[in-house]
């Protein structure tokens, strides 16, 4: 089988390699996973050059999402059968062309489901839906602020929004992305490149400023989102965009200012889908990921659609990852 394999921190290029190994067999309760289509991640490149939470041994493979067909099922499996097609939830190492997997952590979906949209059904989906309902518990009428609105998080919390009946105020780079936004039902838009982010809030919401904020940006960004809260707002951010090629991580930094944190209470503080998984009540993730699923296959949240790329064509893939602008979330296809 075909297995993308990472060798030793560093720069893509230079360090993943197209590999063929055996065929895996699954043990008693698990299956083994034909993989169709994996997304390349900025999560994944993070790992592989030494910047997120978790430094795996090298060599390795990267991957933490992907969907496929059952291709063989474990002594005592039972709930699934041969030619399924499932998603895999909280397994790693997927960019290969077979996967073997616990039976709890292959979760079917929808035949109507596209291939595009069953691969990235976990990551992104779910992370929006957990911040603006889970950990803020944005209200109707509510504004949600958030950094990288033209992101896929970015996208789908505007969906919520609609959906939900809370008002967003995103920010976005380009000033070319603003009509993109509010035509994705965005209720304002902020753009950093000829706008400040304090004052454009003050301007749109009132002198007080947001009670609820999200940002997978960091830096200088995040700081300004965080002075842009209400006494007493809160900030959870869960990504590092500017930061992005970064590999010292010392410098994964938030200036934020001590002023507004000590005299208004704000609280930032950090979000990671990894440690939500492995601390949440296993009834709140089982409902949180039904929810998901739910509103991807009713439309209410639309995945954008992925570039699919031929497992060799790897390089290529990583390329658009890291393009300022690339539009779909590359797929590695098998």
């Amino acid at each position: 089988m075909q297995v993308l394999v990472a060798h030793a921190v560093g720069e893509p290029s230079e360090v993943l390699r197209l590999e063929m190994r055996q065929v895996p067999e699954p043990g008693p309760g698990q299956v083994r996973i034909r993989v169709q289509a994996v997304p390349v991640h900025a999560s994944d490149l993070h790992i592989l050059r030494g910047r997120y939470g978790f430094a795996p041994t090298f060599p390795t493979v990267l991957g933490l999402e992907s969907v496929g067909t059952v291709d063989a099922l474990g002594e005592g499996v039972e709930n699934l059968s041969i030619g399924q097609r499932v998603i895999t939830l909280g397994v790693t190492g997927t960019w290969q062309e077979y996967i073997v997997a616990d039976v709890a952590r292959a979760l079917p979906v929808p035949d109507a489901m596209s291939l595009s949209t069953a691969a990235q059904l976990v990551a992104n989906p779910l992370t929006a839906l957990v911040l603006v309902t889970n950990e803020l518990n944005v209200q109707p009428a509510e504004w949600l602020l958030q950094t990288a609105a033209g992101s896929t998080v970015g996208q789908l919390a505007i969906q919520l929004g609609t959906h939900f009946g809370f008002k967003t105020l995103n920010v976005v780079r380009r000033r070319a992305a603003v009509d993109e936004i509010l035509a994705l039902g965005g209720t304002a838009v902020i753009c950093t490149e000829d706008e400040d982010i304090r004052e454009r809030v003050s301007r749109i919401v009132g002198e007080e400023g947001v009670t609820k904020a999200i940002d997978c940006v960091s830096g200088q960004v995040g700081a300004d989102v965080s002075r842009s809260l209400a006494p007493g707002g809160e900030l959870l951010v869960y990504g590092a965009l500017a930061t992005h090629r970064q590999t010292d991580a010392d410098k994964l930094t938030i200036p934020l200012f001590a002023r507004s944190m000590i005299y208004e209470t704000k609280t930032v503080r950090g979000f990671w889908l990894y440690r939500w998984f492995t601390a949440t009540p296993q009834e709140t993730i089982s409902a949180s990921l039904k929810r998901t699923v739910e509103l991807v296959a009713d439309g209410t949240m639309d995945v954008p659609e992925g570039q699919p790329f031929e497992v060799a064509e790897f390089a290529d893939a990583v390329r658009l990852a890291e393009a300022p602008v690339h539009g779909g979330k590359p797929l590695l296809v098998f």
